[in-house]
């Protein structure tokens, strides 16, 4: 099996690599940021990428980001995910897409030996591996959209229309925007909707099953 790690903590990232070596898994490439685990995995095509939900710059998103672009570009990629504490948001953002080949561990659990190696052979066989209180967190907390909950004001406004299936040019007329201001805006909502350009699925109608959704 060979595996991508992405964590900026030394001494955890160089404990896992050990840990996995231990056990016969090949560790590819060990890295401390998003962009280079995103160049990691598509020059290694690993069959499991273990990815940091927070790293640098602003040690916010840029983890679980990246866990969604692999999702997205590299489907035979699977994605094991560590965070400190539990973000249910990401959590749902991650099976949402879906619900196979995909893990999400809580750090204090990671040090634990052979649990954190069966769950890393589960989900790269396909399976899925959600620490407890992961668990039991999504069944108690509702569902927030954290990509919704990103749109401001007016990127609202915009995939508000977009959802009664207006034109970019019908928008431009009905808020009194140039046609450059609406581009940015339907842009602006795919980024923060995790939405990236791919030719199997319409952005578009994505986006406005986000909304619908949520309302």
């Amino acid at each position: 099996m060979r595996v991508v790690i992405a964590e900026d903590n030394v001494l955890l990232r160089d404990g896992m690599a050990a840990l996995l070596d231990d056990h016969g898994v090949e560790v590819r490439a060990v890295v401390d940021n998003a962009d280079d685990l995103l160049a990691a995995v598509a020059a290694h095509r690993p069959d499991l990428a273990v990815v940091d939900v927070r790293m640098p710059p602003t040690h916010t998103d840029e983890g679980i980001r990246a866990a969604l672009t692999i999702r997205s570009a590299h489907p035979e990629t699977a994605v094991l995910v560590l965070s400190q504490w539990v973000e249910t948001s990401y959590a749902r953002q991650l099976l949402s897409r879906q619900a196979s080949k995909v893990g999400y561990l809580l750090k204090d659990r990671v040090v634990s030996s052979g649990e954190f190696v069966d769950a890393l052979r589960r989900v790269a066989g396909g399976g899925t591996a959600l620490d407890p209180e992961v668990v039991r967190q999504l069944l108690a907390a509702p569902a927030v959209d954290a990509g919704m909950a990103r749109l401001t004001a007016r990127e609202r406004e915009v995939l508000a229309l977009l959802a009664e299936g207006r034109s970019n040019v019908a928008i431009q007329g009905r808020l009194g925007l140039a046609p450059r201001s609406v581009e940015k805006h339907v842009s602006a909502i795919f980024t923060k909707l995790d939405l990236p350009a791919v030719e199997t699925d319409h952005r578009r109608v994505l986006a406005v099953l986000r909304y619908l959704r949520e309302g």
